[in-house]
């Protein structure tokens, strides 16, 4: 039988291979919009996204492995749903946004922003998706200084992104947001208390 680490290392090694996938529609989606006249921004803080998520996976590993971190079940249980939850997410969003996903910020003059599917509840489900998967998916296997470290680079990181892809988008996007949360849907909007 797989010890718990075998099997989280796998989990890893799914996570990296879906991550390669998505690395290729990315580009595929991003190459189509310039072609369309798309305008890209935001290439400075994007090289520290690419070494952030591109390190997590490995320091995820590392700890599990360096530090000989335990699987706690119930923990794990919940971090396991967590992350699953944060995929769903993910995935709503990029069928969603279809050809318009990428993981750049590069705006096509003229186009509509998205209203549809979870951006009715949220600006930024797709944010919303990346941050529950960082403080997840190491917490799987008790990695907490990965979960810890990634967690607050995220935010940092978000700080920078969010304005300058808010920017991006302009005045349609703000008119058609204004009344959104960026991150957590409001549960009982329109209703008195």
């Amino acid at each position: 039988m797989l010890s718990s680490s075998a099997l989280y290392l796998g989990f890893l090694g799914a996570l990296t291979a879906e991550r390669l996938v998505e690395l290729g529609l990315s580009t595929r989606n991003a190459r189509r919009a310039r072609e369309r006249g798309g305008l890209e921004v935001g290439q400075a803080h994007y090289r520290a996204m690419v070494v952030i998520h591109g390190l997590f996976l490995f320091a995820c590993a590392a700890e599990v492995a360096l530090l000989h971190r335990a699987f706690q079940p119930v923990v794990g249980t919940l971090a396991l749903t967590g992350a699953v939850a944060a995929q769903a997410l993910r995935y709503w969003a990029i069928a969603t946004l279809g050809e318009a996903w990428n993981t750049r910020i590069i705006v096509v003059p003229g186009t509509p922003p998205v209203v549809a599917g979870p951006y009715r509840y949220l600006r930024h489900p797709n944010y919303v998706a990346v941050g529950l998967e960082l403080l997840c998916v190491p917490l799987v296997h008790g990695a907490y200084l990965t979960a810890a470290v990634f967690s607050v680079a995220n935010v940092l990181l978000l700080a920078v992104r969010i304005p300058a892809e808010e920017r991006a988008l302009g005045a349609a996007y703000a008119q058609a947001f204004l009344d959104k949360p960026r991150f957590l849907p409001e549960l009982n909007r329109g209703h008195s208390h």
